[in-house]
């Protein structure tokens, strides 16, 4: 069931991008769906209806905007840094704990994190990841470095869990 849940979603695809469909389209198409979701259906979410559901495409509709707002301060507080002298860069590798469970949801954190200016993801293990951030506090770290993934992992949590 799930193998042809990810045919359907990958002939879908192939579908919209050939639009408008001849009928050598379709066909090529559907053979390569077939092809894709044959080698690549562990890839795929446990439950791709998943999919489907509005209320998910709702929250990630939302977070498009909060993810912008986030990566625009974080542009902001890299350049006061480069253009400041007196501004602090302290880099370093810090351990941030994570509440989220699916690997969906812990990867497009991973991407969220290292696509806002300042952060990158350096590893995954579990339920930590690993960030190089550009300025790592001196005092309450641990706390510091849980605010880099809560700001994002509520909206994730319910658009992939």
């Amino acid at each position: 069931m799930r193998q042809l849940v990810c045919i359907l979603l990958t002939f879908l695809i192939w579908f919209l991008l050939t639009w408008p469909p001849a009928l050598v389209d379709l066909v090529v198409g559907l053979f390569f769906a077939i092809l894709v979701a044959t080698l690549l259906s562990e890839l795929y979410p446990e439950q791709p209806s998943a999919v489907f559901d509005p209320r998910r495409w709702f929250w990630a509709v939302l977070y498009l905007p909060y993810f912008f707002y986030y990566c625009v301060k974080a542009n902001l507080d890299v350049a006061y840094r480069v253009l400041h002298v007196d501004m602090p860069i302290r880099p370093g590798i810090v351990r941030v704990p994570t509440t989220l469970t699916s690997d969906w949801a812990k990867t497009f954190l991973a991407a969220s994190i290292t696509l806002t200016p300042g952060t990158l993801v350096v590893d995954i293990d579990g339920q930590d990841l690993y960030v190089h951030w550009i300025n790592v506090p001196e005092k309450d770290r641990e706390n510091q470095a849980r605010q880099i993934a809560s700001v994002f992992e509520p909206l994730l949590r319910r658009i992939f869990e």
